[in-house]
């Protein structure tokens, strides 16, 4: 793939997935998350750029949180039944 090429939703998922998998301390991470995205070494590599940089961002209070709204249904509880 080129490295300029938009990553797919389900790419990112799978990016993020393999990112809670292998740790830093895992031998081969990014050859590991390559293999899994279907993304080179390389372009891992950017990608984890790009989301270390975009954290930085929002903890740093450059962008703004999203303002959701909240809708009925998200006051729904659920009662777990015994067992």
């Amino acid at each position: 793939m080129n490295s300029n090429s938009t990553w797919s939703h389900r790419q990112n998922k799978l990016f993020e997935n393999a990112l809670a998998i292998y740790d830093k301390d895992t031998p081969d991470r990014w050859q590991n998350i390559a293999k899994v995205t279907g993304r080179t070494v390389e372009e891992v590599k950017r990608q984890y750029q790009l989301l270390v940089e975009d954290v930085e961002q929002i903890e740093s209070g450059k962008v703004p949180l999203p303002n959701y709204k909240t809708s009925g249904s998200a006051n729904v509880s659920y009662q777990l039944e015994p067992r």
